[in-house]
């Protein structure tokens, strides 16, 4: 799935070149996934909890098959906090896998892929 998911990113970034708006490869990103057959959402609402209270929520760009959430950047380069945000939209969604993708890096495209942080409680 991951590697039908970066073909279609790849496509995006070979049609379009650097310079567009974040919303401009979203919209891109999701014709070549309808044209690929992949099932996703976009703009997908999770509230964020803290002990059963739901204290804020956020909206992932796409999530592919229920299963890896997807963020698009536009900037010309990933920073650290772009990966971390991605992190925590898996741990508190309980989803393993994330990709970040950059289109805006005027060399290449972008990708880090991430995965969901387990919290290893102590039996104390």
């Amino acid at each position: 799935m991951i590697h039908r998911i970066l073909q279609c990113a790849y496509n995006v970034r070979t049609q379009l070149c650097p310079g567009f708006l974040e919303e401009i490869y979203k919209k891109a990103l999701l014709i070549e996934l309808s044209e690929a057959g992949i099932e996703y959402e976009h703009e997908v609402p999770f509230c964020i909890y803290y002990k059963g209270h739901a204290i804020g929520q956020y909206r992932a760009d796409l999530v592919v098959a229920n299963q890896i959430i997807i963020e698009i950047k536009a900037t010309s380069s990933l920073v650290v906090a772009n990966e971390i945000q991605l992190v925590n939209y898996l741990t508190a969604t309980g989803l393993d896998t994330g990709l970040l993708i950059n289109f805006g890096n005027a060399e290449s495209l972008q990708i880090k892929r991430k995965y969901r942080v387990y919290k290893v409680r102590s039996g104390k």
